[in-house]
Parts: C-alpha cells; sequence; structure tokens
C-alpha cells in the first residue's frame, strides 16, 4: 500500500491549515471557573470569622485563593497538560506564600530558601501556642494566618482538580465542605448565615460553568436547556432544604437551630479537661457540667483549686510558661521561693479529679506538699504549677495536698508599700502596643493611689462596678472572645464579659501601675454535696464539687513580704476575699439581674451525713484529650488529607487530562489520530495492549473480539464506534484527499457491515464515537478492571514508569557511548599492524551505527 503523507481537510495539498483547521479557542471557560471556585473558597473561608478574630487575616488569604486559582486557569487557558497545570498551581502556592509571610528570607522574593524552611517551623509553631492560649476566636497571628492561607490554597487546588480535569464537579461539595467543618466544630454559631451562603454561591456557579461550558461529550446536545433540569433542581433544593432541618436532630451537640446557625457540631462530646485560656469559655457555656472534680478541705472556707499560672504575655495573649528546664520532679517539699512575713495558716485537702483530664493538676494556693499521685509529675519554683507527664496525668487522680495560706488583712497590704525584689521579668513585662484606651482606663482608674494595694482595689472596684455586666455569650457575638490586648480594648468599650477578660485586664492595668501580675485558671470554690470524706488526722471533713460551669480565672498580684495575693475582678462569680472586700463597693441594685448567662444558683445544701468515706487512694491515669476546641490540628489534618487526596487521584487527574485534550483537539486535523491514541490507552487500561507490530485492523478486530460483547446486542453502538475510528484512521493515513475520495467509505472488515464514517477523515465524528465504547468497556470489565482502568490506568503508569527509569536509561546510554568511545581510543593508539585496520573501521562502523 502506498502511503500518503497526511493532509489538511479542505485542501489538496500539503501546507498549513486553512482557517477552518485553526486551533480552537479556549475561551472564556478556565477564567470562569477559576472565578467561580474562588467565589466557593473565599465565602467558605468567611465562616472562619469567629475562628480567628476580626478580618485582618481575610485579606492574605483571599490573595492566596486568588492567585491559585487563576494561575491555574491561566495554565490551563494555554493548554499545559493537566498535571503541569496542578504543579503549576502548587508552585504558585509556595510562591504566593513566601511572598506574603517569607519574603525577607526568601531568594528574589517568592523562591523559598533555607532560612526559609526555618522559618515556616516557627510561624507553625507560633499559631499551635496561639491556640493552646487563646479560646476562638484566636489571635490572627502570622504564624495561624499562614497556616490557613495553606489550606485555602490547597482546598483551592483539590476543587479545581474535581472540577475541571477529573470531571466531577458536583464532587467539589467535599473541599469546600472540610473548610466548613472547622468553624462547625469550634464556633458556637457554626458556620454562620453569609459564609453558608457564599460557599453555596460559588459551588453552583462550579456546577453552571461545568454544564454551560465543557458539557461532557457523551451528552445530548439539548442536555444544558432540557426542561426536566428545572424539575430535578427544585426537587434538590427541597430535599437539601429538608435535610438542613432534620439531619441535625440527628447529629451529636447539634441541639438547636438550624444549619448553618445551629449549636456548635462537636462529634466527640464535650471535653472534660481545662486546658488553659483555651476551653474556658466553652466549659462555662456547657450545660452538663461535666469534668466533675471533688474536694474536701480542713480550710473555713471552701478553696479555689488553681490548676495553671498563665504569666507570659506578648500583647497579642496570655500563655502558660512551662519553664520546662528548671521545673523539679515533684517528690519532696515545695517551696515557693519568697519569704512570708505574715503569720500563716495551713490546711490539708483531699482530691478526686474523676474525669477531669489536664496535664496540669488542680490544687489550692500554696501547695507544700502532694501525696498519693499515680506517675511522673514535676512542678514550677516560680509559679509552683504542678505538670504531669502526659496530656491526661490528672484524669482519676485521688490524692492529698498540704496547703499553707497567709493570713491577709487589708491593713497588712496596705503597709506592703516596699519596692518589689528578686521577681522574674515575666510578671512585670509590658509590651509596646499597649492600647490608648487601656493605658487611660488604668490612669484615671488607679492613677490616684498611693500603695499598691490601694492600685488594687481601685482596679477590682472599677471592673466589680455596676458599669460592668457578667456574659458568656456578649465576647463571643461582638467577636472579642479571648485574652490579648484588642480584646481588651473592645472588652473595656463595651464592659461585657467573663472571667476571662476581666482577669486579664485587672492583670494588664496592674502591670501598668507597676504591679507584678499574673493570671491563675483553675476552679471557683463550688458548692457542698452532703457528704462527708474522713481525713487521717483531719476527721470528717465536708465535700464539695466543681465542675466545668465554675471554671473560672482570677489574677494574682505580687506584694513584697506576702507573696502573691489573688483578687476578684469578676462580678458575680467567685468569692472577695475579705482582705479585698473592706473597701469594695457593692454593686448596684440590678446589676445581678442584667447578667445574663449566669450558671443558676444552687440549691440550699443538705445537712452533712457522715460517710465511711476513706482517706483518698491513688487512682489511676487514662483518658482522652479536649482536642474538639483546637483549631490548629484541623487545619493541619484538612491541609494533609487535601494533600493525600490530590496525591491519590493524580493518575486519574492526568488520565482525564489527556483524554479531555484529545476529544477536544486544538486543531481538526488531529482529531481521528487524537481518537486513534485514545481508543488504543483505553483498550491498554482494560487489559488489552496494542501489538507492536498489529495493524490497525487487527488491533480493532482483537479489542471487538477480547473486550466487548456481541455485534448485534447491548454493544452494537461500540462495535460500530470501534469500526467508524479504525477506518477513519486508516483513511486519514493511508487514503486519498477528500476531495479526490467520491466514492462511499467500505466500511471495517469486522463490522459486519455496520456502521459508515461520516466524512472522508471522520473528524466531525471521531471524538463523539469514543462514548459509548468506553461505555461497554466499563460495562464488561470485572469490579478490579473498572477500579483499575478509573484509579490507575496503565497509559498513565507506563507513562510515569517510562518517566521514573528515563535518567538510568540515559545514564546507560551514556554509559555506552562512553565505553565504545574509549574502545575505539584505544584501538586507534595501538601501532598499525596486519588486521588493525580493519579492526577499527569495524569499531567506527559500530560506533555510527549505534549513534
Amino acid at each position: 500500500m502506498t502511503m500518503a503523507p497526511a493532509r489538511t481537510p479542505g485542501t489538496g495539498t500539503q501546507g498549513p491549515p486553512t482557517d477552518g483547521a485553526r486551533p480552537a479557542r479556549v475561551g472564556a471557560y478556565p477564567w470562569a471557573m477559576a472565578a467561580a471556585i474562588v467565589l466557593a473558597v473565599c465565602g467558605a473561608a468567611l465562616s472562619l470569622n469567629g475562628v480567628l478574630r476580626g478580618w485582618a487575616w481575610y485579606w492574605p488569604a483571599a490573595t492566596t485563593v486568588g492567585a491559585v486559582g487563576f494561575t491555574l486557569a491561566g495554565l490551563r487557558a494555554l493548554r499545559a497538560a493537566p498535571l503541569l497545570v496542578t504543579a503549576g498551581g502548587f508552585l504558585s502556592l509556595g510562591a504566593i506564600l513566601t511572598l506574603t509571610f517569607f519574603r525577607a528570607s526568601s531568594i528574589l522574593g517568592v523562591i523559598p530558601s533555607a532560612a526559609t524552611f526555618s522559618d515556616v517551623s516557627q510561624l507553625i509553631r507560633r499559631a499551635s501556642e496561639t491556640v493552646l492560649s487563646e479560646t476562638a476566636p484566636v489571635a490572627p497571628n502570622v504564624g495561624i494566618v499562614m497556616v490557613i492561607c495553606a489550606v485555602l490554597g490547597l482546598a483551592v487546588i483539590l476543587v479545581d482538580a474535581l472540577a475541571v480535569p477529573l470531571g466531577m464537579p458536583a464532587a467539589t461539595g467535599v473541599g469546600l465542605l472540610a473548610i466548613l467543618v472547622v468553624p462547625a466544630m469550634i464556633k458556637p454559631q457554626s458556620v454562620g448565615f453569609w459564609g453558608f451562603v457564599a460557599t453555596v454561591a460559588g459551588y453552583l456557579m462550579i456546577l453552571a460553568c461545568s454544564q454551560w461550558f465543557a458539557p461532557d461529550f457523551r451528552s445530548q446536545g439539548g442536555a444544558a436547556r432540557n426542561p426536566g433540569q428545572l424539575r430535578r433542581a427544585v426537587l434538590t433544593g427541597a430535599v437539601a432544604l429538608a435535610a438542613t432541618l432534620v439531619v441535625p436532630l440527628a447529629v451529636p451537640g447539634f441541639d438547636q437551630g438550624t444549619f448553618p446557625q445551629g449549636s456548635r457540631l462537636n462529634p466527640w462530646g464535650t471535653g472534660t479537661g481545662l486546658n488553659p485560656m483555651i476551653t474556658l469559655g466553652n466549659s462555662l457555656r456547657t450545660p452538663d457540667g461535666s469534668g466533675r472534680i471533688t474536694y474536701a478541705t480542713s480550710a473555713t472556707a471552701p478553696l479555689y483549686l488553681r490548676s495553671v499560672t498563665v504569666d507570659h504575655f506578648d500583647g497579642e495573649s496570655w500563655g502558660p510558661d512551662d519553664r520546662t528546664a528548671s521545673r523539679l520532679p515533684l517528690g519532696g517539699p515545695i517551696d515557693p521561693g519568697y519569704a512570708v512575713l505574715a503569720d500563716e495558716q495551713q490546711q490539708v485537702t483531699a482530691i478526686d479529679t474523676g474525669t477531669f483530664s489536664s496535664p496540669y493538676l488542680p490544687a489550692p494556693y500554696a501547695p507544700e506538699t502532694v501525696r498519693g499521685l499515680n506517675g511522673r509529675w514535676t512542678w514550677d519554683p516560680a509559679t509552683l504549677s504542678i505538670k504531669g507527664s502526659d496530656a491526661t496525668a490528672s484524669r482519676r487522680q485521688e490524692y492529698v495536698v498540704t496547703s499553707s495560706v497567709p493570713n491577709l488583712t487589708a491593713a497588712l497590704l496596705e503597709q506592703s508599700s516596699a519596692p518589689v525584689r528578686d521577681v522574674p521579668d515575666d510578671f512585670t513585662r509590658i509590651p509596646g502596643n499597649v492600647p490608648e484606651i487601656v493605658r487611660t482606663t488604668a490612669g484615671r482608674v488607679a492613677g490616684a493611689g498611693a500603695t499598691p494595694y490601694e492600685k488594687a482595689m481601685a482596679i477590682q472596684r472599677y471592673l466589680r462596678s455596676s458599669e460592668f455586666t457578667y456574659s458568656l455569650q456578649s465576647p463571643v457575638q461582638g467577636g472579642y472572645d479571648g485574652n490579648g490586648l484588642s480584646v481588651l480594648s473592645d472588652f473595656l468599650e463595651q464592659k461585657s464579659g467573663y472571667c476571662i477578660h476581666y482577669a486579664s485586664a485587672m492583670a494588664v492595668m496592674a502591670r501598668l501601675e507597676g504591679i507584678p501580675s499574673r493570671i491563675a485558671v483553675g476552679y471557683a470554690p463550688g458548692r457542698l454535696t452532703g457528704a462527708t470524706v474522713t481525713v487521717a488526722g483531719q476527721g470528717e471533713l465536708s465535700e464539695y464539687e466543681v465542675d466545668a460551669r465554675d471554671a473560672h480565672a482570677w489574677p494574682e498580684l505580687y506584694f513584697q513580704g506576702l507573696g502573691w495575693v489573688p483578687f476578684e475582678p469578676t462580678p458575680s462569680r467567685g468569692v472577695v476575699p475579705d482582705y479585698a472586700s473592706e473597701t469594695a463597693s457593692p454593686a448596684a441594685p440590678g446589676s445581678v439581674e442584667n447578667n445574663d448567662d449566669l450558671v443558676p444558683d444552687p440549691a440550699p445544701a443538705p445537712t452533712p451525713v457522715p460517710s465511711a468515706t476513706p482517706v483518698p487512694a491513688p487512682g489511676v491515669g487514662g483518658g482522652s484529650t479536649d482536642a474538639g476546641a483546637q483549631v490548629l490540628p484541623w487545619l493541619l489534618g484538612t491541609g494533609g488529607v487535601l494533600g493525600v487526596l490530590l496525591l491519590a487521584a493524580s493518575p486519574r487527574l492526568v488520565r482525564t487530562g489527556i483524554r479531555s485534550r484529545r476529544l477536544r483537539p486544538r486543531n481538526a486535523a488531529d482529531a481521528v489520530p487524537l481518537a486513534w491514541s485514545e481508543m488504543l490507552d483505553l483498550g491498554r487500561d482494560y487489559g488489552l495492549p496494542a501489538g507492536s507490530s498489529e495493524s490497525p485492523r487487527a488491533y480493532a478486530s482483537r479489542l471487538r473480539t477480547s473486550l466487548l460483547g456481541e455485534p448485534d446486542g447491548m454493544d452494537e453502538a461500540a462495535h460500530r464506534a470501534v469500526a467508524a475510528v479504525t477506518a477513519a484512521f486508516e483513511r486519514r493515513r493511508y487514503g486519498r484527499p477528500p476531495e479526490q475520495d467520491d466514492g462511499p467509505a467500505e466500511p471495517d472488515a469486522g463490522s459486519s457491515g455496520t456502521g459508515r464514517v461520516a466524512d472522508s477523515h471522520g473528524a466531525a465524528t471521531a471524538p463523539g464515537q469514543l462514548g459509548p465504547l468506553e461505555d461497554s468497556l466499563r460495562a464488561n470489565a470485572t469490579l478490579l478492571q473498572r477500579w483499575r482502568a478509573r484509579w490507575l490506568p496503565p497509559s498513565v503508569m507506563g507513562r510515569l514508569g517510562r518517566l521514573a527509569t528515563a535518567p538510568f536509561r540515559l545514564a546507560g546510554q551514556a554509559w555506552t557511548r562512553r565505553a565504545e568511545t574509549s574502545a575505539e581510543a584505544a584501538v586507534r593508539a595501538r601501532p598499525a599492524g596486519p588486521g588493525r585496520a580493519g579492526l577499527r573501521t569495524a569499531a567506527s562502523t559500530s560506533r555510527k551505527a549505534t549513534d
């Protein structure tokens, strides 16, 4: 057979394509889809307001989303391969993150350097510290904003991969839902109305773009305008609306309202531990009183149980400083490290932690000895806080604490006016970014005090006055639920909050007035249970109980010669000490009634009934941490899941992209060869690769015999497709030019007379013929074959294998050439002799043949 060179349709000679064969324009599809994806992800990011405080974080997040989304669109507009488009998305994400957060340590502002990776580690550590030191909404420092931007950028890449190359636009809701899960787990108000609406709008735009611009080639031409779609859309919307009303009733923790405005979603239930400054607000909002602790004490009044001291303040948030290097093993006496010049009273307290889970041990201040603990424990000489070796060390512990408390009076505190000595800088440090309202308020309220005690009393009196109200919900609704300086500024303006805000305000204003301060986190005194506990050497002691509703924070101020002295600035919470109530102003009438969301007063305690409860014995540890309220693990976990999903889908991503490019060729003249290549890959994916010397007609016959059913049965359309594509490919490669081909096209030998090529080259019909073929291959294949063809297609895995081994093949070829060159040089270097010339000529000829 005489092989004729390929010709362009519509011409009789070789040459450049005519106007009818110009490359197809991409059009607005990549940009419209990118805009829809950016809108959807930015809309989902709106719901993170309330997880992060304020809106300063949103601009870098939106910039990251836009940069990644439109980079993908630009590469797709240039008709880059799908794998290159996805790789470009990752590169653009790295570049925009580097430009935004690591410009100083990068190369040319966008290329990470070795120092950049060190900075990344520091920012991730800072984000983790923020999560551990604040309740939601957390302070949007550079670390946690960087993590948010990275996760949103990965979400854009995943949604784009699902929508475009994988051809599953409806599945993009999974990527968007991954973003919405974070606020649904963290925020009391769940996702929020506007974030939900914007996400849905973007999702609908993604579906619209996929239908309008790039309908599946197997769909009928009028499918986009099928009037039945309106009916199906209305039905789908009605089902979704019903789901928002019914499904929340079956979701644990979703006890009121409708999605997205219902109660916080928390499948793990309520945390029973008290981690410093992160679960305090959520614990107070817990209605069931989880994490119950009981104690019996020889003190004349119920005690504050202190879990941890929060003393490090950098302006963005208060946080605990564990001082790991300076902690001492718990085993002997605990020394406070300073002398107390007042009479002291020794108290014995027996504590049963029950299900309370925390690395910190609740104990009255100041502990001198602790007996009966299980596990390894250490204590901090600077704060006397006791910490276990794991996050649930306090669970199921029963122990006895001996503590010493100075007998303080207002007169004694008034006399303590000497300058403080030997106090670490952590307790006096003042950030440079203190808002003006905080400085002004501190000076106005306490500036007239002549002694530290007068200043402290003035601050406490101001915060407990009728100007302030206790509220658990106002900070959440107002977006200032936390303990940083910006939160403190909002609190002093709104004058409504709970213990975190009052304790932070008094601690900061005390430091501004020159008084060392810190914040204690633990439990308010609690209430009687009606039982008694027998403690050796103390007799029968009344038992008290506290739980998550009693979680509390209070400030401690340092007075020279007296040590750390607790105050109670929070109205209607805790107990004001006698030394702090002598000059305190009583609350105005009706002020308590204005405080919403207070824990109801307990019923009158029954008369204690003696019991035979023995001295608490050591218990056992175990349990789980309160993971539901931590933001950073969700963000990092979401990013990891998105990355794994992209990696797992990459073979399918590549295969779908190749197939899409073949079915929508840039040049109409390439339609038939590309359709033939696609048919070869389909056969390879379903276990029938073409032989190296096999003719098109022979392979088509083998494909129809091996992988398809009867020609006259359900697979008739697939047989027609194979015959049509094969005939079009043969005529395209070996046939006459179209204007010279006036006769009808003969059917393929194996077609049984069915099928006829629509035109001489089949350019108009060849791509569209492959839909029935793929459907039939899938229907006749086994489950394993279908799964492999979809997720691990051999046509792609073979290419990836060749790509992976290419460096080794090139190295082997280079080594072979080098060996031949060395052999030839050795032959030339030898003296000429009989037979040498022929040998040299043979070696030279062999090298040229190899080249």
